[in-house]
Formats: C-alpha cells, sequence, structure tokens
C-alpha cells in the first residue's frame, strides 16, 4: 500500500483544510464539496483526510460494517452475536465516474433468487463505505442514475437494492466527499444541496508559497515513507485534536442568540428549505468544538455561513458562487445575540489563499461594454459598423434577458450517454422489450424470463411449485428513456451582426438555449466566426456557464466568413464523434445568412454546409437578418445543411415546438 501525502504537509488551502477537519470532528456537518481548477491538491487532500479519521469497531466477520454497541437489525449478515468485535482504520471508498450501478449498491443474484428463493448478495461500495468516507472525484460527470441512488442513501442512511420483488437493505451512512473543475459542468441542485459544505480552491499566486508547493512535492516523490515520516508529529497533534473534539462536542452550547444569527443569514440570502440552517448550526458547533470552546460565537456563525451557504444560493448555472460579506457581516451584527456575543464578525479566521468562497466578485462588478447607445468603433475608424464590411472590431454586446425554450431534439432513436434530450435505448426508463442478457444480467424481463423457462420444465424434473430456472432462460429487459447530445453553437460574430439591439438579442437567445442544454445535461460547444476566420471558443464540455462567460465576451466586426465556420464546427464535430461516437449533435448556426470574404464565398459556404447534410447531422439555423428588405439567405443556407431556419422571435415559446417538428420531418424525409 502506497504511503499517502500527510495531511498537514498541504500548503495554503486553509478554507479546504478546515472544512474536511470539521466534518472529521462532526460527520453530522454533511460532507464537503470541493471545487477549483485543476492542479490544487483537491484529491491529495481528500485522500490524506482518511489518516487523520479516528478507528471504528466493527462486528467481526460482518461486510458492512455493523457497529458492536448497535448493530443493524436488518442487516444482511445478521443476527449477530454479542462481543465479537474488532477495530480498524475508518475506510476512504472511491467511486470512479464510470462505476455501475451494481459496483456502487450491490448485486443480488437473481439466477439464485428465482430457482433457490435465496438471498445472495454481493456488497457495493455503499457497503464498504459505512461509518467511513466516500470520495467521488469529478462528482459533476457521474452519470444522473448513480447520482440518483447516491441522494436516497445520503437522505435514508440506507442502500435498497431491488430485482423483481427480491430486495436487500443495509445501512449506508457515510460521509460524502466530492470534488469537480465547474469547467467540466455543474452539478443538478439536488445533489448540490446534500453537501453539507463547499470550498473553491485555487492556486496560490504567491512565487514563495508556490516555491514551497514544488519543494514538499519532490521531495515526497522522491521519498515517500521518509517524508510522511517528517510529518508524523504533526500528523499526531491532528489526530489528538480531532478525537479532542469529538468529546468537547456534546458539551457546545448553540445560544438562542447563534441561533437567530443562522435563521436570520439563511433568510437574508433566500436559500431554499431549512438544510441551510441545520447544517450552519452543526458547523458552528464544530468550529467551536474544533476552537476548544463550549459556547458558540458570531465569529462561528460567519466562518459556517462561508462554508454552507455559497452553493445554497446560485439559482442557476450563471450565477457566480459566493456570499456578498458586507451582507452577511450586516446581518450577524443585526441580529446579534444576547448570551455573550456582540455580532461584528471581528473574529473570522484568516481565509487563506485564494480569499475562500466569500471573495468572488458578484457578476455586476465586472465592465460592460454596451454603456452607449451604439458601439464604440476603434481608433481611426469613424461612424456606425458597416452593415457586412471590413470594419473594426466593436465592444461586446450585453445580452438580452434569457426566456424559457421548448425541447430542440435530434430525431431517431440514439444510444449516448444518459440525459433528457432525444429518445435513447438507456439502462433505465421504459421497458420497450427482452433480448439474452451480454455479461451479468442487470435488468430482469420477468415475463420474458418465464416465457422462456416455461416449455422445459417437465425435461427439467420439475415436480413442486418452484419454477425451475437456468442461466440460459434470464432475459434483459431493453429500455428506452433521454440521452443527452451534444449542441454545438456557430455564431456569426461579423460586422453585418454588430448592430447592438440585435447582437444582443442573439446572444439572449443563444444564453436561453443554453440553459436549457444544462437541465437537460448536454454538452456544449462554441464556434464563432468574423474578419476572415473562424474560432473555437469553447471546445465540447458540459459547463454551459464557460460557454455563457465566453458569449457575453464576444466582440462583432469585420467580415462574415461563414464557410470558414461550418468547416470549422464540422471539424469539431469530426474530432468529437472520435472521443465519444455514441453521443449525437444538434449544430444551432446564428446567421443572417450572408458570406463574405475571400473567393466565391456563397458557392463555398454551400459546398460546407452540404458537408453535413451528407453525414446527416440535425440543424437548424436561427435567421437574425432585420429590415424592410430581406433576401433569405439564412433559409437557403438551411436547405443546404438540410435542416430548418427559424426566425430569432420565433425562437420563443411555442414557435419552439413547430421548429422540433420541423428538425424531425426534415432529417425523416432525407
Amino acid at each position: 500500500m502506497s504511503t499517502p501525502f500527510p495531511f498537514t504537509a498541504v500548503v495554503g488551502q486553509d478554507d479546504l483544510r478546515l472544512a474536511l477537519l470539521l466534518n472529521a470532528v462532526s460527520p453530522a456537518v454533511g460532507g464537503v464539496l470541493v471545487r477549483g481548477e485543476k492542479g490544487t491538491a483537491k484529491s491529495t487532500a481528500v485522500r490524506a483526510l482518511s489518516a487523520l479519521m479516528p478507528e471504528v469497531d466493527v462486528v467481526s466477520g460482518c461486510r458492512f460494517s455493523c457497529d458492536p454497541d448497535s448493530p443493524d437489525p436488518g442487516c444482511p449478515d445478521g443476527p449477530h452475536e454479542p462481543g465479537a468485535f474488532a477495530s480498524r482504520p475508518a475506510r476512504m471508498v472511491e467511486l470512479p465516474v464510470g462505476a455501475s450501478e451494481d459496483r456502487l449498491v450491490g448485486a443480488l443474484d437473481i439466477e439464485r433468487a428465482l430457482a433457490e428463493g435465496v438471498k445472495a448478495f454481493e456488497p457495493g461500495l455503499l457497503a464498504d463505505a459505512h461509518r467511513g468516507i466516500l470520495y467521488v472525484d469529478e462528482v459533476n460527470l457521474l452519470h444522473d442514475h448513480l447520482v440518483d441512488l447516491l441522494l436516497d442513501a445520503a437522505a435514508m442512511g440506507a442502500s435498497y437494492v431491488e430485482r423483481e420483488g427480491v430486495s436487500v437493505r443495509h445501512a449506508a451512512r457515510f460521509l460524502l466527499v466530492g470534488t469537480m473543475n465547474p469547467e467540466e459542468g455543474e452539478l443538478r441542485p439536488q445533489l448540490l444541496d446534500r453537501f453539507g459544505l463547499t470550498v473553491e480552491v485555487a492556486a496560490s499566486r504567491e512565487p514563495d508559497q508556490r516555491v514551497e508547493v514544488v519543494r514538499r512535492r519532490l521531495a515526497y516523490d522522491d521519498d515517500p515513507a521518509g517524508f510522511a515520516a517528517r510529518w508524523t508529529d504533526e500528523e499526531a497533534a491532528v489526530r489528538a485534536r480531532i478525537a479532542a473534539a469529538r468529546e468537547l462536542l456534546p458539551s457546545v452550547r448553540l445560544g438562542d442568540g447563534a441561533l437567530r444569527q443562522i435563521a436570520a443569514t439563511c433568510a437574508a440570502f433566500e436559500v431554499d428549505g431549512m438544510r441551510a440552517d441545520i447544517v450552519m448550526a452543526r458547523t458552528a458547533t464544530a468550529l467551536a468544538a474544533w476552537a476548544g470552546r463550549t459556547e458558540v460565537l458570531a465569529e462561528d456563525v460567519r466562518q459556517a455561513a462561508l462554508l454552507a451557504l455559497p452553493h445554497r444560493r446560485r439559482r442557476n448555472p450563471f450565477d457566480a458562487p459566493g456570499l456578498d460579506e458586507d451582507k452577511l457581516d450586516e446581518t450577524l451584527e443585526e441580529f446579534g445575540g444576547s448570551d455573550g456575543q456582540d455580532g461584528d464578525g471581528d473574529g473570522d479566521p484568516d481565509p487563506g489563499p485564494g480569499g475562500g468562497p466569500g471573495g468572488q466578485p458578484e457578476p455586476d462588478d465586472a465592465p460592460q461594454g454596451d454603456g452607449d447607445a451604439a458601439a464604440r468603433p476603434e481608433a481611426g475608424e469613424g461612424g456606425e459598423p458597416q452593415p457586412s464590411g471590413g470594419g473594426g472590431e466593436q465592444s461586446p454586446a450585453r445580452a438580452a434577458e434569457p426566456f424559457r425554450t421548448k425541447v430542440l431534439s435530434v430525431p431517431g432513436l440514439g444510444e449516448g450517454a444518459a440525459g433528457r434530450r432525444s429518445r435513447a435505448r438507456t439502462e433505465h426508463g421504459r421497458t420497450i422489450g427482452a433480448r439474452r442478457p451480454r455479461g451479468a444480467l442487470t435488468k430482469l424481463h420477468l415475463a420474458a424470463t418465464v416465457q422462456a423457462a416455461a416449455p422445459h420444465q417437465r425435461a427439467r424434473g420439475r415436480s413442486g411449485p418452484g419454477l425451475v430456472v437456468r442461466r440460459d432462460d434470464l432475459r434483459q429487459a431493453t429500455r428506452e428513456g433521454r440521452e443527452g447530445n451534444l449542441v454545438l453553437f456557430v455564431v456569426d460574430a461579423s460586422g453585418s451582426m454588430a448592430a447592438r439591439q440585435r447582437m444582443g438579442a442573439v446572444k439572449g437567445a443563444v444564453l436561453s438555449l443554453l440553459l436549457d442544454a444544462y437541465q437537460r445535461r448536454d454538452k456544449v460547444g462554441l464556434v464563432t466566426f468574423r474578419g476572415s476566420a473562424a474560432d473555437v471558443a469553447l471546445p465540447p464540455t458540459s459547463s454551459v456557464d464557460a460557454a455563457a462567460v465566453r458569449l457575453e465576451s464576444l466582440p462583432t466586426g469585420g467580415r462574415t466568413p461563414l464557410a470558414a465556420g461550418l468547416l470549422k464546427a464540422h471539424d469539431v464535430l469530426r474530432v468529437e464523434r472520435l472521443r465519444d461516437p455514441a453521443r449525437r449533435a444538434l449544430v444551432v448556426v446564428v446567421t443572417d445568412g450572408r458570406a463574405t470574404g475571400g473567393p466565391e464565398p456563397v458557392a463555398l459556404a454551400g459546398r460546407a454546409a452540404r458537408l453535413f447534410a451528407a453525414e446527416g447531422t440535425a440543424s437548424v439555423v436561427v435567421d437574425c437578418e432585420s429590415g424592410p428588405v430581406r433576401l433569405g439567405l439564412a433559409g437557403r443556407l438551411a436547405d443546404e445543411l438540410g435542416g430548418t431556419a427559424v426566425t430569432l422571435d420565433e425562437l420563443r415559446a411555442d414557435s419552439i415546438a413547430s421548429l422540433v417538428k420541423d428538425v424531425q420531418g426534415s432529417r425523416r424525409a432525407a
């Protein structure tokens, strides 16, 4: 077994280490979600925590880690005889992103259950994590059906495995720790709320601290055991402090004043439900115990708010995480308790490098480029931007308010990753048939299994009421659900689109579709074209908020290299098919249809568009042409793509329904 990096040797990241230690002191806090850029010691710190956790007593021979003082009466390995127990370190179990449902919850032997009537059960990762740590790296990339199982287990403290009426239940109480890079996509709100605390981490910008990080890492890589030995005393001191804080925790008093501050803070930041209040109370109590106090102070409440609220105040993926600390301080001061608290928050701990979760700027703090009624031309350029000429770059227009859309779906039946957009064959959903299992049986089709076994009962010597079932009789259910798609936006940013009112409306429409893509678990990409070339503003990703940021800062101006934009999009799709061949794409081209610059720009754009039609790629052209004279160029482009055209106004609400039908109809006709 490899020697883990010592927890006390992690440089900086004060908020991260504090959040993990508070959960070690009080597992009831509810776990930690660690958000941040790659290479910031997220996984290193989490893995190092397990070495500091106190040992647990378990019933000898129990595969489900039952507590000998209060064994689970429904344990599949029970009932347990009193007195037989052993001590072992608390486990840290890692849940891989690509894990199967059976690996997570355990597998039930369906063949033995049907033929012999016994519950032959192989425990999964939830059983291994009971009374320990369940660590999910890249938790935002976890499949939706696994997220649902985690939600159920976290809410009930138990895991249920059911296969056609045969069920097994066991206790599953664990400390849930997840790490994620927000650039790769956000979590569903239901799972986000299950994490007690959240921490934003970032690499230090201080050269001395970065030097120390490199020095320690190189020393550890050269001699892991020797490096860990040099931190033995520090590790032992933290371990002892955790044990002391656990003993002190029941004696900590959470007074009415602190409770009023907690309730007022949650109300002031308009968080949903009551879980935030409960988590803040538990966190503030753990902070007092960690500090060796038996009284919760205003500084504990303030720090608890910074850890427990940022991820609960987001209303959509475009909201920036974090809290307004001035507002927090005002609330704490206004509702300061009468039991020894001054409510001024002056005792706030050092937030550590990166500023902690409360130091993020609000979106409105960023300078906007649309303070004037018209775009400002570059130096040396005069007058308003020309419709399609080679004018200078214009400052970015601010997006119009997003609106609710209906579903744009890819026609046919896919087999991509689970999502909520297009029809697909999936492991979960509506049963549409049965087949022989390939490998382990996971979803039994009971009627088809009985039908396959019934003709052979006499030949197999059946004499009693039981059904004689053999492996060849088993049938796997085939199901239809929904998949996530790749929605690739190809946005015209040329001079003909530079009119600020028009570009703001275009951005508002794209933001609306991005919100829809977030809700339907799609990947998104953004290609822009202007001047003489096209750029991949955002490669395909699950992070719709990253796409929104790139869109908001998109400048306009120059000629319209439509062919270059289409060819760049075609290249993006070609590469993405190699990476994820099962994920189908929907291309949304946002343009007025004009093509300028270079020899034969219109003919070249037509040839590029026909590449998509030849491959059967679903597409929609959002026609942004305006004015009394309309050339209908976007409609011609849609015909070349084999898709459909829709005006900017038609994108709203009920107009989308007819658009979906048009997309599907055009693909069937092709």
